[in-house]
């Protein structure tokens, strides 16, 4: 149908590209729609709820969408009052709907390993002290918040404590991450893409692999296999040890997110990674 609401997300799109209809995508947050013009071209629009993330997709895409270009949406246009961005749509279909143990799942992990690869090394900085004291302070918080709210017990609490420390006295490489690498933010097609950069920032780079080693990796160590072919290079043994750290942040925000958004799955997921350090 012609989209004629007052929706920030359909204004957005009129005004740079005319009339537009929205095309119902059932996968899309409720915070992004996506919207296709008369002669068949295919946009989406996303509204940002806080300035923060808003403030950083806008950054990801004017100062780095460089390094991923043809693998990455284009920035068309943004309306900063309502905190909404158009881009361009990528073709494909979501990586985490292509079936578990298919050749198609390992090749996407492949192909997710030479993106992020290219990002990373056209990004990295050499190995510093600022990033894992910068890490450690928020995982701090995140501790202190799982504490307040009775989430872990003493030993739970020192265990992350004690990763914490780790990161905090750790030298390590720095590289502009996306920090939500997993396959519900890959596209699978004529070319491989990536989206959503909410949470692109500097990070430590090993922190990048996190999500991927403690969500599907651990279940399935030939994707992680198949990632690192593509990425160029395996993890060494320090980048082992510091990743099993990363997984202590990945336990404690899933925990606190997961008690505040009352999501007793990424609570479960939380509680899981946590169960495994131990």
């Amino acid at each position: 149908m012609i989209a004629t609401s007052d929706d920030p997300r359909i204004r957005l799109a009129y005004h740079f590209l005319g009339a537009v209809e929205i095309a119902p995508d059932p996968l899309l947050p409720p915070r992004v729609v996506r919207v296709v013009t008369g002669d068949g071209r295919h946009f989406v629009a996303k509204q940002h709820a806080g300035p923060d993330r808003y403030a950083r997709e806008l950054h990801a895409y004017r100062t780095w969408g460089t390094h991923l270009s043809g693998h990455a949406p284009k920035l068309v246009g943004r309306d900063d009052a309502t905190r909404t961005l158009l881009l361009t749509a990528l073709a494909g279909d979501r990586a985490d709907t292509v079936g578990p143990g298919s050749p198609e799942e390992e090749l996407a992990h492949h192909e997710a390993g030479h993106v992020l690869g290219a990002l990373h090394r056209a990004t990295s900085m050499p190995r510093g002290g600022a990033a894992g004291a910068a890490l450690a302070e928020r995982f701090q918080s995140w501790i202190d918040q799982a504490v307040h709210a009775s989430l872990i017990d003493t030993a739970e609490r020192n265990l992350l404590k004690h990763h914490a420390a780790i990161l905090g006295n750790s030298l390590m490489d720095s590289a502009v991450c996306h920090l939500d690498y997993q396959p519900r933010n890959w596209l699978v097609g004529d070319a491989f893409g990536i989206c959503d950069f909410e949470h692109m920032r500097r990070d430590a780079r090993v922190r990048d692999f996190a999500r991927l080693e403690f969500r599907r990796w651990q279940a399935a160590p030939r994707l992680r296999t198949a990632f690192f072919d593509g990425y160029g290079r395996p993890l060494n043994d320090t980048e082992r040890r510091l990743l099993e750290s990363f997984g202590a942040i990945e336990a404690a925000t899933a925990l606190v997110k997961g008690h505040k958004e009352n999501d007793l799955t990424l609570s479960a997921h939380g509680r899981t990674v946590l169960s495994r350090l131990t």
